[in-house]
């Protein structure tokens, strides 16, 4: 979870005011939407398998301010571990919870929130690009990284 939370959190910390209305097409969510979902998602997925911890709610506002989304993400993944760590055992993992009308259990529903950070940090990757804003690696090093090491990227 701390790799993952990491990897987030540098592309978050990329992100400006300006890159947050980036989209695909009206229809789609912008940067800055798929940014606070990744944020309130931590609690709202979390918060159902009974644990407890400050981060923003589902239905708290979108910020203007992608400082303020990074700052919000950076506390809330803190506080998330913080609980795991306090609060779940191994035998938690095992126990089930209702999830979105399904008994998933609270490993599971770890994994889950893990894949879906990963989906949606893909699709924050190509409207970065999009935005002209540099992308950072996440299991290993981006075009931008590569050549920032003096290193040729490799062929597309």
């Amino acid at each position: 979870m701390k790799h993952e939370s990491a990897s987030t959190q540098k592309l978050l910390d990329v992100l400006t005011d300006e890159s947050l209305a980036q989209e695909v097409t009206p229809q789609d969510r912008t940067l800055g939407r798929i940014a606070w979902h990744i944020t309130t998602s931590l609690h709202e997925m979390m918060s159902r398998t009974g644990l407890d911890f400050e981060a923003p709610h589902h239905d708290t506002s979108l910020p203007s301010s992608a400082q303020v989304i990074a700052d919000s993400y950076r506390n809330a993944s803190e506080a998330l571990l913080e609980a795991i760590h306090k609060q779940w055992t191994d035998e938690s993992l095992l126990e089930v919870r209702e999830m979105y009308g399904e008994q998933w259990p609270v490993g599971l529903t770890l994994s889950i929130l893990i894949s879906h950070q990963t989906h949606h940090r893909g699709q924050m990757t190509v409207l970065m690009r999009q935005a002209g804003l540099p992308v950072t690696g996440v299991y290993g090093p981006s075009r931008d990284e590569w050549t920032q090491m003096n290193i040729e990227p490799p062929a597309v």
